[in-house]
């Protein structure tokens, strides 16, 4: 799994971070978690290819995570894509797709699906599922976890031991095939052991701190949390509804996470603000860096 942070700001982008929007290579597959202005412009100076997206993930529809989504849709069919695209996106997400095909001589050949979610597992593949979550921001707001499903552990010994030659039935068993043996049946119970966790990845979109957050962000291998404002200025965080370094802090330490990555960075602050920032959030969850653009993360 690769994690590109394609913009890291909030609502008001600077010469250094852009609107928010993060793209994950895994499976064979590109996701695209909200789709901020310019976001098209950020994927060319990138290594992720916008022909290669299936899927894009709205959080909400405040202007600095959509605004980027018209231009990207008819870029992609103005460079010839037929691959279908799906479109995920809490309740409203109809008349987000109605502006999108009314804007401008809009002209998109190749199939797009909207899709309007809620919270719950969405989509569920044998390789890995994504799950939506309702936070707490001022407008309807999703927060999403993509996690690997890894198969269990195969017990080689085992196998061994009841007679299983080494070679194709080894897949075949750890495929969850029975497989025949000189007349006995093997079953992958047999041998097989505790599945093993895979990756998890975490992204809060606009959030305050809440237990809806906490219950999704659970094990994380990766929390990528919004950390709008500093410890001062918490009354406008609580105001419009964000959090705080030290908000992201806790909730990456209440979800047992491993990792804490801070994005959505207001740009009322200056460099000599990152490190406030940063030390805030490590006297909680000290396994904490602040995103940039262009960020690479491999897992």
């Amino acid at each position: 799994m690769e994690i590109i942070f394609l913009g890291t700001s909030s609502a008001v982008h600077s010469k250094d971070r852009n609107h928010p929007s993060i793209a994950i290579k895994a499976f064979g597959e590109i996701f695209l978690f909200d789709c901020g202005e310019a976001t098209q412009r950020q994927l060319i100076n990138s290594n992720a290819s916008p022909m290669k997206i299936s899927k894009i993930f709205l959080t909400h529809y405040h202007g600095d995570h959509i605004l980027g989504l018209p231009g990207l849709l008819q870029s992609m069919s103005l460079n010839g894509r037929e691959a279908p695209l799906t479109v995920y996106g809490p309740k409203g997400l109809d008349k987000i797709k109605n502006a999108i095909y009314s804007l401008g001589y809009c002209a998109i050949e190749y199939p797009v699906e909207f899709i309007e979610i809620d919270t719950g597992t969405i989509i569920d593949t044998d390789e890995y599922f994504i799950q939506a979550q309702k936070v707490k921001h001022n407008v309807p707001c999703l927060a999403y976890s993509i996690e690997e499903k890894k198969k269990p552990r195969f017990l080689r010994e085992k196998a061994i031991e009841l007679g299983v030659p080494v070679g194709p039935a080894f897949g075949r068993l750890h495929n969850g095939e029975e497989v025949e043996i000189d007349g006995k049946i093997i079953k992958p119970e047999q041998v097989l052991g505790p599945a093993r966790k895979g990756i998890k990845i975490t992204y809060s979109g606009d959030t305050r701190p809440c237990e809806e957050m906490i219950m999704l962000a659970l094990d994380s291998t990766i929390l990528i949390h919004e950390s709008t404002f500093i410890k001062k200025d918490m009354a406008n965080a609580e105001e419009y509804g964000h959090s705080t370094s030290e908000d992201a802090a806790y909730i990456a330490k209440d979800s047992n996470s491993k990792k804490l990555i801070l994005t959505h960075i207001s740009t009322r602050y200056g460099d000599e603000y990152a490190d406030i920032m940063l030390k805030e959030a490590q006297k909680i969850f000290e396994n904490t860096e602040i995103a940039y653009d262009f960020m690479e993360i491999e897992l």
